[in-house]
């Protein structure tokens, strides 16, 4: 069973046109809040930044090979595709 989650109350300054923009998700995807509106943007930013966390460390991870571990690792990927049957 889920749980609820607690919230906390704030308030915040937007402009007319955030606030429209707002009003017409929430119309669009008939939310019935808001507040359920922002939550869902909050979490989409959030899962996109820690996408690219994720993006940038691999990238780091790769670009910090050398040569010859790059070829290693490519020799191994070449001798892994072998050993699985082909399709006929």
């Amino acid at each position: 069973m889920a749980r609820t989650q607690r919230k906390t109350r704030k308030t915040f300054s937007l402009s007319h046109e955030a606030v429209r923009y707002l009003e017409s998700v929430r119309k669009g995807k008939r939310a019935r809040s808001i507040s359920s509106v922002l939550e869902e943007l909050i979490r989409k930013r959030q899962e996109g930044d820690e996408m690219d966390r994720i993006s940038a460390s691999i990238a780091g991870y790769y670009d910090s090979l050398t040569d010859d571990q790059v070829a290693q690792d490519s020799s191994w990927g070449k001798f892994s595709e072998g050993q699985f049957p082909t399709e006929k």
